[in-house]
Parts: structure tokens; C-alpha cells; sequence
């Protein structure tokens, strides 16, 4: 049924209000508007939807059927009206924090979003190791950081929530390795050389603490600050590189060594200071990652 949504938007302003002269104050319009409108749907609909006298407006049944359902699509328009205008106003500044290999291999989609959807806020990103992003948390230079998980700088009270689980892979070039068929132990893969962070890293401290459990003791033949120089000398016949494994999309040259003993995965988190206030911008930026772990 053809029927125009401002009609129902007039219905639902005297149905809540049960005053014809109320529901034309709250839409700016006459009342004898509002009586047209109110006549015009009731024939459309082919119902009594109020019953109408000197002193009072009551609904019918069938306008309390009516309104049972106008109601929430009513509310639901105006929720939509607000987030709107919300976004369309935002303002201010957005600072985070994040390594390089997160900035553009997690970061760069959600900040491409944002950005489209609040182009006026201003986006600040510092880049730092995950282990210095805290200590940008903790100092107020950044609004949320997004870090590697475990992180040793992170205290346990922190606020913060998973955004990302991932597996670290040890990869290689077969032409210089032609390991692609063999399960290495890692004794045996101790024997190779490893390029991988530098120590001031969570992953330097995670994969050297993970190798101490098994009492074996690691020493890289290379230390970077930068997993996509990893990944270039390793394909270039260098090394062994310590990777997550969501760089690899379009590596053809690298493959994913085999192991007997399986690492457990790691997380990505956002983290964000727990005793200071959080800015709007921030706010809009973090419900991102709720609306996607519902």
C-alpha cells in the first residue's frame, strides 16, 4: 500500500501525545494539517484510528495496533537521523599509536573507513615498536594503541580487548632452502639463519622466551627493526625470517617452514588509557572493532 511515511510521522505525534494541537506544535505545522493528515491515512487505511471529542483523543484499538508498530520505526529513523548528524559534526583529533607492520598490514583499512566517515577529524599515527606504543599510552600521546599481544610493558590491569588472533611463521626462499617437504625440529631450525627483530620487540621476546622453555637458546644471524626488510632478505637467499603470518599475502617466493611442535597463535589488542578520558574520535574509532567481534 502506497501510503507516505509523513503521514505516519503525524500519526504517531498525536498517538503519543493524544492532542492534535501538541503533535502540530512538535512537527511546526498547523493543526488543521495535522487533522488532514490524520483523515487522509484513516482512509487510506480504511480504519478509525482515534475517536475524537470536545475534551479528549482517544486511539481505537486499531490505532493501538498501529502504534505498536509505527513506534520502534519511528525511534529507529531518529536514532538514524542522530548518528548522522553525530558523524557529519565530529571534530577533533585521533592519535594512535602502532608499529609499522600493523599500521599496514591491520590498520590502514580501519583508517580508510574512518576517515571516509569522519573526514573531519584529524588522524595522528605515531609509529613505535609495540612495546613503545604503551609507553606513548602511558605518557597521553596517543588515544589507543594497537600491540602485539603478550606485551611485556603492558600492565595487567590495562583496558583492553582482542582485535585479532594470528600465527608467527618462520618462511623462507626454496631455491636457497629446499626445505619445503621437511618437519624440522627446533633444534634443527636453530641450525639455520634466523633474521628476526630486534630485541626491543614483544615478537624478539616472545619467540627467545618461547625457545628458553625448551631450555634452547637463540642467536639471529639478523636483527631489524622492520619485518618488511625480513621478508626482502629472505627472499633474496639471506635467512630464515620470524614473521606473523598475515604479511604473506602475495608472497609467491616464500614459504612457511614446517615444525614439530606447533607455536601457539598471538593477538592483535587495542589499548587504551584507563584513567584518562577517551576523546569522541577515539570513541567512534574503537566501536569499529565491537560492531565486528558481535
Amino acid at each position: 500500500m502506497d501510503i507516505n511515511l509523513e503521514l505516519y510521522r503525524v500519526f504517531y505525534y498525536v498517538a503519543t501525545t493524544l492532542s492534535f494541537s501538541e503533535a502540530s506544535r512538535q512537527l511546526y505545522i498547523s493543526q488543521s494539517a495535522v487533522s488532514q493528515s490524520i483523515k487522509v491515512l484513516e482512509k487510506k487505511l480504511n480504519q478509525t484510528l482515534f475517536t475524537r471529542s470536545t475534551k479528549h483523543v482517544l486511539l481505537t484499538p486499531e490505532g493501538e495496533t498501529l502504534l505498536r508498530h509505527v513506534e520502534p520505526a519511528i525511534r529507529m529513523l531518529a536514532e538514524g537521523e542522530a548518528l548522522l548528524t553525530q558523524q557529519s559534526s565530529l571534530r577533533g583529533q585521533l592519535r594512535i599509536g602502532a608499529s609499522d607492520t600493523i599500521c599496514r598490514y591491520f590498520l590502514v583499512d580501519y583508517l580508510k573507513r574512518f576517515h571516509e566517515e569522519y573526514p573531519d577529524v584529524h588522524i595522528k599515527v605515531i609509529n613505535r615498536t609495540s612495546i613503545g606504543c604503551v609507553e606513548l599510552l602511558e605518557s597521553g600521546q596517543v588515544d589507543c594503541i594497537v600491540s602485539n599481544y603478550p606485551n611485556s610493558r603492558l600492565d595487567i590491569h590495562a583496558n583492553f580487548q582482542i582485535v585479532k588472533e594470528f600465527q608467527d611463521v618462520f618462511v623462507a626462499n626454496s631455491k636457497y632452502f629446499p626445505l619445503n617437504d621437511q618437519e624440522l625440529s627446533f633444534e634443527q631450525l636453530l641450525g639455520l639463519p634466523i633474521l628476526m627483530l630486534t630485541q626491543r620487540s614483544t615478537t624478539s621476546e616472545y619467540l627467545h622466551q618461547y625457545l628458553s622453555s625448551f631450555g634452547l637458546r637463540l642467536h639471529p644471524e639478523v636483527e631489524l627493526s622492520s619485518n618488511d626488510l625480513l621478508i626482502d632478505l629472505a627472499g633474496i637467499g639471506l635467512g630464515i625470517a620470524f614473521v606473523p603470518n598475515y604479511m604473506l599475502k602475495g608472497q609467491k617466493n616464500l614459504f612457511c617452514l614446517k615444525l614439530r611442535e606447533q607455536m601457539p597463535p598471538r593477538q592483535l589488542i587495542l589499548a587504551k588509557q584507563g584513567l584518562l578520558p577517551t576523546s569522541p574520535a577515539a570513541e567512534a574509532f574503537m566501536k569499529y572493532f565491537v560492531t565486528e567481534q558481535k
